[in-house]
């Protein structure tokens, strides 16, 4: 049923649209000049129309259609960069509040001074997956640190990670006897956001060594779902890697979280832009990014994946 939605979703746009275009073959067969506003309208409407659906048949990939995990992980730089993975945060959060996802955070580890060392959040919402997985690697922050007491510039960096959300759990099984489930104490802000009961959870899978936590719930039952969603979206990701025989790669493309391998860049100073080093598209607008205006970086990244060059704005 779900497969007939999904499939009902993708073909009933195309219908409308033939429709739409049977319209307005209509009015030109007619003949009538009064008419020719509206077919302007009509055509415009079209055209419109068309191009949406052009940029949705971009997401061809097994899982662009489905919710999305995005994992953010303060890198080299101490404080900034755990500034930075928190700006990076918000800049998520905003985007899917302006495209209309629902988003939950399902972990979050605070920073000593500052920020966030990483946060695990998860993105619901059709094509969830299909956007933000252009947004997978390492981002780089260049600005006036506004924590060295003598203002000087500084470069941060942060990982960001994407998963696919499978809900079907022939996708991937989790046998119960691999896992080594712990639970321990939130950590907390002080004064009554702390627990006092054991309600945050580790789980460990014991055959690949993988490590998930989530504390962010005050139920100890909702944090261990929310555990095993991460797991098996960690799970899948490494299955797709070993069907294609790149487990080598994998621990290669998993790289240092410092200079050089960087897929797009922030910089507050000397100058203002953001620039993406994959497709060459920047903007001057830094405020608008950080604020969540990321559909221009990821339309370029989508259309550079299917040869199409993108230009600058």
């Amino acid at each position: 049923m779900r497969k007939i939605s999904l499939l009902n979703d993708e073909l009933e746009p195309w219908l409308e649209l033939r429709q739409k275009v049977n319209d307005a073959l209509e009015l030109v067969s007619l003949g009538d000049e009064t008419l020719r506003e509206e077919l302007e309208g009509e055509i415009e409407t079209i055209a419109t129309a068309i191009q949406k659906r052009e940029f949705y048949a971009m997401f061809s990939g097994k899982y662009d259609r489905h919710d999305a995990l995005l994992a953010i992980h303060a890198g080299a730089g101490g404080t900034d960069s755990q500034d930075w993975a928190e700006m990076l945060e918000r800049m998520y959060l905003r985007w899917a509040e302006r495209n209309g996802y629902q988003t939950e955070v399902l972990d979050r580890s605070i920073g000593e001074e500052a920020g966030i060392k990483s946060v695990t959040i998860s993105v619901e919402g059709k094509y969830a997956y299909g956007y933000l997985r252009s947004e997978k690697g390492v981002h780089r922050l260049v600005r006036l640190s506004p924590f060295d007491a003598s203002h000087r510039r500084h470069t941060s960096f942060a990982l960001v990670e994407v998963l696919p959300q499978v809900e079907d759990d022939k996708e991937i099984e989790i046998n119960p006897n691999d896992l080594r489930i712990d639970t321990f104490r939130s950590a907390g802000a002080g004064g009554q956001n702390v627990q006092k009961n054991d309600t945050a959870v580790r789980i460990t899978h014991l055959p690949t060594g993988i490590v998930v936590t989530c504390q962010n719930e005050r139920s100890q039952v909702q944090n261990r779902e929310n555990a095993l969603r991460v797991l098996r979206a960690r799970l899948l990701e490494l299955k797709q890697r070993e069907q294609e025989e790149q487990i080598a790669q994998l621990r290669g493309e998993f790289q240092k979280v410092e200079w050089g391998s960087q897929i797009r860049s922030y910089v507050l100073h000397p100058y203002q832009m953001v620039k993406d080093h994959r497709t060459g598209y920047e903007t001057s607008n830094t405020t608008a990014v950080l604020d969540g205006e990321l559909n221009d970086f990821m339309e370029a990244y989508l259309r550079s994946q299917i040869g199409e060059t993108a230009s600058s704005g």
